[in-house]
């Protein structure tokens, strides 16, 4: 026997469910939600992906973020380019700009903002 009910309802409830923090209360996405568009828009511009997000403030105008990604990959993997992109979003989560902050080898130590 088969099952002829309307399978849009069984297709729902196998989505993955909405979390309270992906939205907030007046519709605008949550903090999970900006950080997943930032790293997808980033990604798409500038074809690195995205390994972390070592920054995010919410600003007056949106957000900033501060993203690493994998620029060029090397063997050994220590060798590998990095880099760290200021990424700025407007408050519902489109990219408003981005600028990359510095570029280094994954097996060095982070010598802080200075290095720049």
């Amino acid at each position: 026997m088969t099952n002829t009910n309307d399978t849009s309802h069984s297709q729902r409830s196998r989505r993955k469910p909405e979390r309270a923090e992906e939205h907030t209360t007046d519709g605008r996405p949550g903090p999970m939600e900006i950080l997943r568009r930032a790293r997808a828009q980033l990604a798409e511009l500038t074809g690195a992906d995205a390994e972390s997000v070592t920054s995010f403030e919410q600003t007056e105008n949106g957000w900033t973020l501060e993203i690493e990604v994998l620029e060029l990959t090397r063997v050994p993997d220590t060798m590998s380019l990095m880099a760290g992109y200021e990424v700025k979003l407007d408050p519902k989560g489109r990219l408003t700009g981005y600028r990359r902050l510095r570029r280094y080898e994954r097996g060095r130590a982070d010598s802080g903002r200075g290095g720049r």
